[in-house]
């Protein structure tokens, strides 16, 4: 056996270190995310088994992320929990079709600065939602509303002793998780995440404190595979925008992940066309099974090296224990202290927020810093699709008008004419700029302009010079002569 499966049991093993992560993750994204927890499970097995199988990056492990949870809240709220199968299953298929059109490899060109917005706006939405439920109160709906409404729910919670004692369970949680990693690495072995939920649920069961607890349906009454009503909602322009978004969102995450798990090992590196075909597989799984979308999660895959994985077997064993776990023990999730998975999940948005690199790039690339912290605002005012777009923009924006770099240099030798010589890229951008230094130049001297130093002359800056120099001289005056090699 061991001579047929040489790492097995360095496969074995960290298999249950993915599962001891994985179990309290699943669960909490969904409870965050407003459905029944078992479809967190559902989607943490598939992300085990079905993807877990398939090629592409052999040591990425996928199941729900926190990352979706605001975009999974905002579409159950919007379109019912029947269309998150529709929607899901849809984002699933297109990333199917993306990695058959070898599109994976694009996913890398996204500016890290978009992506790591993007994740900073999420942790905030994530941080301020979370807050709400840790006190045991229903948060507002937008973002903006979540941070508004803060001081308020603070005052609320003081004067109730259901929501002290709830709000004691999620700090006393979120400090069980910083202060493990100071612990010996031998209690280590147990993961922050689950050794807090424990804590928490014993600390709740043995003082018989007032707080809510998980709801229980059971795995195959919680699986409600998408009926033909839920179809009929692709017809709704605005349910399609939310499909892309899952879908553009889910691979950004999922192949930055990728980029991010080839950097803690020396293993084959990896096929990104094929992790997106995986991804979807799974996505399309999720979504004829009614649960949550899934992506590759840094967290998990993280610990899978960590762990000691050599094989995809780690990962796929870790979806055969959440099975095993969801299939025997369910009733154990009824004990889970809700701001217990609250503490846990605040603890997850601050981990997404990139303060080190925010800093990094205000020094370095203030442009960048700006369309990081642009992107996270208009996350937390608008909403995470919107908000990634105008991220995209700015990031374009601001590659052109790099791009677009011109020097004007002019010799005025005080007798003969003025020379202007333009060289690097003449593009629309910096048209206000070329024509306010031409337009200073003498009207009663002739000026010749060489356009040969030119990489690129659009056609509104070619357009723009032509009528410059038709209008510039004074009529006494020799013409402007414009000199060109650029056709």
């Amino acid at each position: 056996m061991l001579t047929k499966f040489p790492h097995l049991r360095q496969d074995f093993a960290a298999s249950l270190v993915v599962f001891l992560v994985a179990l309290p993750l699943c669960v909490g994204v969904a409870v965050a995310s407003g459905v029944p927890a078992e479809l967190g499970l559902v989607t943490g097995i598939v992300g085990g088994i079905v993807t877990g199988l398939m090629r592409g990056s052999s040591l990425q492990v996928s199941g729900p992320a926190a990352g979706l949870t605001v975009l999974v809240f905002e579409a159950v709220n919007e379109f019912g929990l029947p269309a998150l199968g529709v929607i899901v299953l849809a984002a699933g298929l297109l990333q199917l079709a993306m990695g058959a059109l070898k599109l994976g490899r694009w996913f890398r060109a996204i500016s890290v600065s978009v992506v790591e917005g993007m994740l900073a706006g999420i942790g905030l939405v994530i941080i301020a939602g979370q807050l709400y439920a840790a006190a045991g109160l229903k948060a507002p709906a937008s973002g903006l509303d979540k941070i508004a409404g803060l001081p308020g729910a603070a005052a609320d919670a003081l004067g109730s002793a259901g929501a002290l004692a709830s709000l004691a369970i999620g700090a006393g949680t979120i400090a069980v998780m910083v202060l493990w990693k100071r612990l010996p690495k031998k209690a280590q072995t147990v993961p922050g995440a689950l050794a807090a939920v424990v804590l928490a649920t014993l600390a709740s069961l043995a003082f018989s404190l007032p707080v809510a607890t998980v709801e229980v349906k059971g795995l195959l009454d919680s699986i409600q595979p998408p009926g033909l009503d839920a179809f009929g909602e692709l017809a709704n322009l605005s349910i399609l925008g939310t499909i892309l978004a899952f879908t553009l969102i889910a691979s950004a995450e999922s192949l930055f992940s990728a980029a991010a798990v080839d950097r803690l090992h020396d293993g084959p590196r990896t096929e990104y066309d094929k992790e997106l075909m995986a991804q979807g597989a799974g996505n399309t799984v999720c979504g004829a099974l009614g649960a949550l979308p899934m992506t590759a999660v840094i967290v998990r895959s993280s610990a899978n090296v960590q762990a000691g994985a050599k094989t995809k077997a780690s990962r796929v064993l870790h979806g055969v224990w959440l099975l095993l776990f969801a299939a025997l023990l369910p009733s154990t999730l009824a004990l889970i202290p809700i701001p217990a998975l609250a503490g846990i999940l605040v603890h997850a948005g601050w981990k997404l927020i990139p303060f080190r690199e925010v800093v990094g790039l205000w020094r370095a690339h203030r442009g960048e810093a700006l369309i990081l912290v642009v992107t996270a605002v208009a996350i937390v005012a608008v909403n995470m699709f919107e908000g990634v777009l105008i991220g995209l923009a700015l990031s374009v924006v601001k590659t052109a008008w790099e791009a677009s770099h011109i020097k004007l240099e002019v010799i005025d030798k005080g007798a003969g004419p003025i020379q202007a010589y333009l060289s690097g890229n003449a593009t629309f951008l910096r048209l206000p700029k070329i024509l306010d230094s031409l337009e200073a130049l003498p009207q009663d001297r002739p000026i010749e302009v060489d356009l040969s130093g030119l990489h690129h002359l659009d056609h509104a800056c070619r357009t723009a010079l032509e009528n410059w120099a038709q209008r510039h001289s004074a009529p006494d005056t020799e013409p402007v002569r414009v000199t060109s090699n650029t056709g």
